[in-house]
């Protein structure tokens, strides 16, 4: 080869190493600023009365996608809405991180094809994510559960990773100033239609398991997919497997089919992580009525999220109203909080919460109901329905 041509191929890769360098250092930050915004708006002022109250309660939020960023769960971050401090200020005492492993360009709440282009191969790469998760989705959320393992192994006994109610018992008979964290899939693509994979999922710590996420998969339909359709004979293995294991089933973006389909075939309860009420915020995100009071009916929460197609008004006011919509429609037993915080949303950061419980008492919503809805339904549930040991 002539010294001119090595010389050329040098410099090229030369060049290309500096670029991707240069996308490794820029590239993350942009992308989530860009992603999940924190939202404007006019703070409620929190009585004395409201945050003495707020500071009694037991606070669970069952949805943030922290765990898909580049940035330090346990520092401070100007960037999306949720980090150890920030959670720490707002009072939360248990917190599901969700895995986020495909996001197919164009992404709408009407219709996508699992075909499209990924967003998430090119994150992991800029994200400096391993090889083998480029290709791999399964590997993906098995990443991000070593992201979580070596959170909790920095935190110094700050953050608890709970497993089973056992863990969970241990950590409410705490000092109360650790958080608690859960481990949940956004969708049971990374299963990669391997039924063994449940059991490897089970293994990296994984204690709830979306069904879809916005396109349908080996499972069935998304309530964003092409097909709108109920469970393949695949997702119907699926689900008892995940009821032998005893994680628990979470029904946000199934097709309304197949959420019905499940809470008929499932001999246990299930979430539906972070959602609105049609009812309530009329979107192609949110489930009908009759669907929320069925999940209800058979013991489900139902987790209220935090962003606009959700609840319409994402403010503490308009989420406030989506609660109290909710105890009407269901029942304060079933209603929970889920954010979708970090989740590529614009919304009010973690440390805002008190603002909630303001809101809700300025509502008129009863002491006993804001105890329920913002985290002892949810740890009355864990504690009925993980496994025990």
């Amino acid at each position: 080869m002539p010294k001119r041509t090595k010389k050329i191929i040098l410099i090229t890769i030369s060049v290309l190493l500096v670029l991707y360098a240069a996308a490794r250092i820029i590239g993350p930050p942009l992308i989530e600023k860009s992603a999940n915004k924190n939202l404007a708006f006019t703070p409620l002022a929190v009585s004395t009365e409201a945050q003495t109250f707020h500071d009694t309660l037991v606070v669970m939020d069952w949805h943030a996608d922290t765990l898909l960023w580049q940035r330090d769960f346990l520092d401070a971050s100007t960037r999306g809405q949720v980090d150890l401090p920030r959670l720490r200020k707002g009072g939360m005492n248990v917190q599901m991180l969700t895995t986020v492993t495909k996001v197919p360009a164009g992404l709408n709440v009407d219709s996508n094809s699992a075909d499209t282009r990924d967003n998430i191969t090119l994150l992991a790469m800029f994200q400096g994510w391993p090889v083998k998760t480029w290709t791999s989705i399964f590997e993906r959320a098995l990443y991000q559960a070593e992201k979580l393992d070596d959170v909790v192994a920095r935190s110094e006994g700050n953050v608890n990773f709970i497993k089973s109610q056992a863990d969970l018992a241990a950590h409410m008979g705490g000092d109360g100033n650790t958080l608690a964290v859960l481990l949940g899939a956004e969708g049971a693509h990374p299963l990669e239609a391997d039924l063994a994979n449940i059991d490897r999922l089970y293994d990296a710590g994984f204690r709830m398991i979306g069904l879809t996420h916005f396109f349908d998969n080996a499972l069935g339909g998304s309530l964003h997919g092409i097909s709108k359709g109920g469970l393949t004979d695949f997702g119907r293995a699926v689900v008892k497997r995940l009821d032998e294991l005893e994680v628990i089933i979470d029904l946000a973006h199934a097709s309304e089919q197949m959420a019905t389909e499940v809470t008929l075939l499932s001999s246990r309860p299930q979430v539906v992580s972070h959602t609105g009420l049609k009812g309530h915020c009329d979107t192609p995100r949110n489930f009908n009525d009759e669907l929320m009071k069925s999940i209800a009916a058979k013991g489900g929460l139902i987790a209220i999220g935090m962003w606009e197609t959700a609840v319409c008004d994402p403010t503490p006011t308009g989420i406030a109203a989506a609660l109290e919509y909710g105890i009407n429609l269901v029942g304060a037993d079933h209603i929970a909080l889920g954010s979708d915080w970090d989740g590529s949303v614009e919304a009010m950061s973690a440390d805002a919460l008190p603002q909630i419980t303001q809101a809700l008492l300025t509502a008129g919503v009863s002491k006993d109901d804001i105890t329920k809805v913002m985290g002892a339904n949810s740890l009355q549930f864990l504690q009925s329905w993980l496994p025990k040991q």
